[in-house]
C-alpha cells in the first residue's frame, strides 16, 4: 500500500474511532433516529456547498438512485444502528464490532463480484467471525440496561450495521466508479438526511439537550461524517472496496483510547483476547498479511 494511502487510513481511523465516542456523549441526549437525522444532516450542509464550488452538481443528478440507495445503506440505517448500540454497550465494543465490516465486505465481493479470496484469506474470515461470536458470547446480556437496550441487541444492531457497510463498499465499485467522492459523500449524506427525517420528528426528544451534546452532534456530524466519508469514497476509488473498508480494523485502537481519555472506559481482558482475534482475522481476510502455508 503506498504510504500516502496509509496515513490515510490511519487519518480516518482516528476520526471514525473519535465517532463512538461522540455517540455515546450525544445518544442519551437524543436518542438515535435525532442523533443519526442530525448527523446526516449537519454533513449535508458542509458538503452540499462544497460540491456546487467544485461545479460536480451534474455527478449527482446523472447518479442519483444508485448514490441514494447507498445513503441508505451506507449511511442512514447503520447511523441509526450505531446510535441504537451506544445506548447499551461502550464505545470501545462498538468499534470492535465495527471492525467485522471487511469480513462481510470479503463475503459479499465473493458472493456478489466474484472476488474469489486466497485460503490465507478464508482462514482470516473464519477467525474473525469467531472472535465475534466469542466477544458477543460474552457481553449479550439480554437485560436491558438504563435506557431501555440490552447489550445483546446493542450487539445485533452493530452487526447488521457493518453487513449493511460491506454491501455498500461492493454496490459503489460495481455501479458508482469514477464518481467524484464529493458527489458520493454529499449524495449519500442528502439521501440519508431524507430518510431519516420522519423518524427524527417523531422521537425528537422532548427536552431540549444541553450544549455539550449539540457539541458532540456537530463534531459527528462535520468531522467524523462530512470530511471522513469525503475520505473514505476516495480510497475505494484508489484501492479497492476490500483494501478501503480494512480501515475499520484500525478504529478499534483509537477508539478504545478516545474512550479510556474521555469517558473512563475500561477493557477486561475478554476483550482484548476477543478483539485481538477479530483484528487477527480481518487483517488476513483483507489481505494485509498472508499466512505463506495457506496461499
Amino acid at each position: 500500500m503506498p504510504v500516502l494511502a496509509l496515513v490515510e487510513l490511519l487519518a480516518l481511523a482516528a476520526i471514525w474511532g473519535g465517532s463512538f465516542l461522540f455517540m455515546r456523549l450525544a445518544g442519551p441526549a437524543f436518542g438515535p433516529a435525532p442523533l443519526a437525522a442530525l448527523r446526516a444532516l449537519g454533513a449535508v450542509l458542509l458538503l452540499l456547498p462544497l460540491l456546487a464550488w467544485r461545479g460536480e452538481l451534474g455527478a449527482l443528478r446523472r447518479h442519483g438512485r444508485a448514490i441514494a440507495w447507498v445513503g441508505i445503506t451506507n449511511s442512514a440505517l447503520p447511523f441509526l444502528c450505531f446510535a441504537y448500540a451506544s445506548l447499551a454497550i461502550t464505545a470501545g465494543l462498538s468499534s470492535i464490532f465495527n471492525a467485522t465490516t471487511p469480513l462481510w465486505g470479503a463475503l459479499i465481493a465473493w458472493a456478489w463480484l466474484k472476488d474469489r479470496p486466497s485460503r490465507s484469506r478464508r482462514a482470516g474470515l473464519v477467525l474473525g467471525f469467531l472472535g465475534v461470536l466469542w466477544l458477543a458470547g460474552d457481553s449479550a446480556s439480554v437485560k436491558p440496561g438504563a435506557h431501555g437496550v440490552s447489550p445483546a441487541l446493542a450487539i445485533a444492531a452493530c452487526l447488521f450495521a457493518t453487513l449493511l457497510y460491506g454491501y455498500s463498499a461492493s454496490f459503489t465499485k460495481r455501479h458508482l466508479g469514477g464518481v467524484p467522492s464529493i458527489a458520493l459523500a454529499a449524495g449519500s449524506q442528502l439521501s440519508a438526511a431524507v430518510f431519516l427525517a420522519l423518524p427524527a420528528a417523531l422521537w425528537w426528544p422532548a427536552a431540549l439537550p444541553a450544549a455539550p451534546a449539540w457539541a458532540a452532534v456537530a463534531a459527528l456530524a462535520l468531522l467524523c461524517t462530512a470530511v471522513a466519508y469525503v475520505m473514505y469514497f476516495r480510497l475505494i476509488a484508489r484501492l479497492g472496496p476490500a483494501n478501503a473498508i480494512s480501515v475499520t480494523f484500525l478504529i478499534p485502537v483509537f477508539a478504545v483510547l478516545w474512550g479510556a481519555l474521555f469517558l473512563q472506559e475500561t477493557l477486561d481482558a475478554t476483550m482484548v483476547a476477543g478483539c485481538a482475534v477479530v483484528l487477527l482475522g480481518t487483517s488476513l481476510a483483507t489481505g494485509f498479511w498472508t499466512i505463506r502455508a495457506l496461499r
